[in-house]
């Protein structure tokens, strides 16, 4: 067997994919974004109840405490405005899915229905980072 037929042999199945890499590398960088987004918040006060919560509806990036608000927080990242800003990629079906996601959130934990909740989004575009507290209601 030539070293050519070998290589060809050896790489295949061995190893993930260039699908399977790119995921992960997006899943990567979403979880260390998360990490700074919380960093961001607890320097800002707010008090980190819970990350990545999930339910048949969506997932929660962050969900935390300010003042008298559960605030359920979405993190956004783009590393230039090529893509455009990351705030534009919340589209109203998603903003949904986190609405519902944030209502099966109250319901299992068995808040009162007049808990006071905010939705925030944590923009990270490159190193700066910002907050849109209210960026959208129920």
């Amino acid at each position: 067997m030539t070293w050519k037929k070998l290589k060809n042999e050896l790489s295949k199945g061995s190893g993930p994919t260039r699908e399977q890499q790119r995921k992960y590398n997006k899943r990567k960088v979403g979880s260390e974004q998360e990490e700074i987004a919380v960093h961001f918040l607890q320097s800002k006060g707010y008090e980190i109840i819970e990350q990545n919560y999930y339910c048949r509806f969506g997932e929660i990036d962050i969900i935390c405490k300010d003042s008298k608000y559960l605030v359920f927080v979405e993190v956004k990242y783009r590393t230039n405005m090529k893509m455009g800003a990351p705030e534009e990629a919340i589209s109203t079906y998603k903003m949904q899915h986190i609405i519902r996601s944030a209502q099966s959130y109250l319901y299992e934990r068995r808040y009162a229905m007049d808990t006071p909740v905010r939705f925030d989004v944590v923009v990270i575009l490159g190193k700066e980072i910002r907050i849109i507290k209210d960026a959208f209601e129920t």
